[in-house]
């Protein structure tokens, strides 16, 4: 159910992603027999079954309080039921590390038709997206609805206090001159692009355990893993990776790719200061010549 201060929508929730990871199970290697995960009641000393197992919260080690599905449920709170709609915002207001899974929010029968459509409209119109609470998985979460196409997705949201700080993980201060900068702002523009269609956005991970599964099957070799090309952690020069970058980039793209070309290095000015030293040595030079025709003369009689 999705709530608001002017009434209620009912929804159902719907995974709007798809996972295509491979599922690996363990087996005992020597003769291949599958390993499980047995549910075990060490004050019976028995195997019991999903039937006769629930949930419940340590206290100590002598007391277990039991909580039933049913009481979580039935929780006094107005989000145990349905997604309350707190607040109203901007987008870019929202630190993206916050924003977790997603979920399409459907309505529920004929009647959730009209006020869901308004909801989605005055969401896509506005450019904002709306804060709420619910319950999901024994707590109460936050969660973020935002407008893709024509339905309501929900995102899982993160508390405040669930993010860490980043401090304790950044590197040593290190000195960074214009040119490193510009080479970066180089290679971001010879990178950039309008969407994110295209062979270099599909999962090579899966597609290379596919192959080597796809080669055990048939007792071949699997595939190798190609040499990289350069070791990790080898010092190298910023400039000179950052050029090769931009190369390897304007090559991807074609020749007729819009590259703009990496910044040269500035050539050193002269300073002032060697000017300067080159008058003051002709002033020298001019004072020790007139010096010596002065002492070229003879003095003058009382």
């Amino acid at each position: 159910m999705l709530g608001s201060v002017n009434g209620t929508v009912p929804i159902n929730v719907q995974s709007a992603t798809e996972d295509h990871s491979f599922r690996f199970h363990q087996y005992h290697l020597e003769d291949m027999g599958r390993v499980r995960v047995r549910k075990y009641c060490e004050v019976e000393d028995r195997e019991i079954t999903s039937d006769e197992i629930g949930k419940g919260y340590e206290l100590s080690k002598t007391q277990v309080i039991p909580i039933s599905d049913e009481e979580l449920r039935d929780l006094p709170l107005p989000t145990a039921k349905a997604i309350e709609i707190e607040a109203f915002v901007p987008l870019e207001s929202i630190d993206p590390i916050r924003i977790g899974e997603g979920y399409y929010l459907q309505p529920s029968g004929q009647v959730a038709a009209k006020p869901y459509k308004l909801l989605r409209m005055a969401l896509d119109r506005s450019s904002k997206v709306a804060v709420a609470k619910y319950a999901w998985s024994g707590r109460e979460r936050l969660g973020l609805l935002r407008v893709r196409e024509d339905a309501i997705v929900l995102h899982a949201m993160r508390w405040p206090d669930e993010i860490r700080s980043p401090e304790e993980l950044l590197p040593p201060p290190v000195e960074l001159s214009d040119e490193e900068i510009d080479g970066a702002l180089a290679l971001m523009d010879s990178m950039t692009r309008e969407d994110l269609e295209g062979e270099e956005f599909h999962d090579a991970y899966t597609e290379a355990l596919e192959q080597i599964i796809e080669a055990k099957r048939e007792d071949r070799e699997p595939p190798k893993l190609p040499e990289r090309e350069s070791e990790p952690g080898q010092v190298v020069d910023l400039m000179a990776a950052l050029n090769a970058s931009v190369e390897k980039a304007r090559a991807s793209r074609g020749e007729d790719a819009d590259v703009h070309e990496m910044p040269k290095k500035k050539a050193a000015k002269k300073q002032p200061a060697k000017k300067m030293s080159a008058k003051k040595t002709a002033a020298k030079t001019a004072k020790k010549a007139a010096a010596k025709k002065t002492s070229g003369r003879r003095p003058r009689s009382a």
